[in-house]
């Protein structure tokens, strides 16, 4: 017991590390449960790891809002949009395999990825306009559609919104990351919303996991504030490369094997 909860809250903490400054922290904190406690149902697992991840996205929003200040008439819309989502994504799960979405997220992230390292200065400048009904139904859409993609599978949730935030608003990677958390958190909270009624929560692991996730967002928060947007825009490529990699081997060589 003792060991498991170490090995866990060891990656819990790096999860949170790397999700504070660019998202994908599930990459991280999923696969450790899976390893850790094999014989746990995987609702189960995803709702610990819901637990633990809303509590250091809460840590980093707060972190991020003390010295990024952003445009919360767009801001609360998108969350609220992503909420209602989340819940109608989790609610598709059974409806949709996951053998569809992958192909699809894996093309998402390559374009993804290609865009960022050939516009050099992309999410470089902060230089968002006027914030009007266009906008807003914008990022009414962006939270919706992220929020429902977040309920119905997941990986890539905080780099896709960053994406969006810096390709529609013209945000630097800054405060697209401090943007994409509070949109984030209320996904989470969709998410918890189900799993803890329904019992699917180990609260011996989630626990001291929060702890840790936050401490580590705590520390990613840090890093993202010091290093500035250029920094951040290396990581966000390292995490979407990551990604790529992830589902192409889930595609190719895992299931051949």
């Amino acid at each position: 017991m003792l060991l498991t909860l170490g090995f866990v809250c060891t990656l819990a903490f790096m999860a949170g590390l790397i999700d504070a400054a660019v998202g994908g922290g599930g990459l991280i904190q999923i696969p450790a449960l899976f390893t850790a406690l094999p014989n746990m149902s995987p609702a189960t697992l995803f709702g610990t790891n819901k637990l633990a991840s809303a509590v250091g996205t809460l840590s980093a929003a707060r972190s991020y809002l003390r010295k990024v200040r952003l445009p919360w008439r767009l801001i609360l819309p998108a969350a609220a949009a992503a909420f209602i989502m989340s819940f109608a994504g989790a609610a598709a799960v059974s409806l949709i395999p996951k053998d569809v979405m992958r192909p699809l997220v894996l093309a998402l992230l390559l374009v993804m990825a290609v865009y960022t390292l050939w516009k050099k200065d992309f999410g470089a400048r902060h230089s968002p306009g006027p914030i009007g009904r266009r906008e807003m139904l914008v990022g009414v859409a962006i939270g919706g559609a992220i929020g429902f993609y977040d309920g119905l599978f997941g990986p890539g949730t905080g780099s896709f919104l960053m994406f969006l935030f810096i390709r529609f608003f013209s945000f630097d990677f800054l405060h697209a990351s401090a943007s994409a958390k509070v949109v984030n958190l209320t996904t989470n909270v969709a998410a918890l919303a189900f799993f803890i009624p329904a019992g699917h929560v180990l609260y011996q692991y989630a626990v001291p996991m929060a702890l840790c996730n936050m401490l580590g967002a705590m520390a990613g928060t840090w890093i993202a504030l010091k290093k500035g947007a250029r920094f951040v825009r290396i990581l966000f490529l390292m995490l979407t490369s990551s990604l790529i990699c992830k589902l192409a081997w889930d595609m190719f060589f895992a299931a051949a094997g």
